[in-house]
């Protein structure tokens, strides 16, 4: 599970837990099959489909910060995953 980061809570991924699809960023530098072989191994789920995208760094007073990857998990049904834990601010 090093890869996957935190779960996204935003309007859009509460949303889509309706299709049973669940959003998190991980690192920019995994692959799909690793994300989809660590979500299938830890929770026991069978995934569908995954959709990705990578998000750009923010602008801070002295430099950047990294680049990192959302990915939209899609699950078969009768399949779920319980909250991963939230991104501290």
């Amino acid at each position: 599970m090093d890869g996957i980061k935190y779960a996204v809570f935003t309007d859009k991924s509460i949303r889509l837990l309706g299709k049973n699809q669940y959003t998190s960023n991980v690192e920019s530098g995994s692959t799909r099959t690793e994300i989809k072989h660590w979500v299938e191994l830890f929770f026991g789920v069978k995934v569908i489909a995954m959709n990705s995208h990578r998000l750009p760094g923010k602008s801070r007073r002295m430099g950047h910060t990294m680049h990192y990857r959302r990915m939209i998990i899609t699950l078969q049904p009768g399949y779920s995953i319980p909250p991963l834990r939230k991104k501290k601010t």
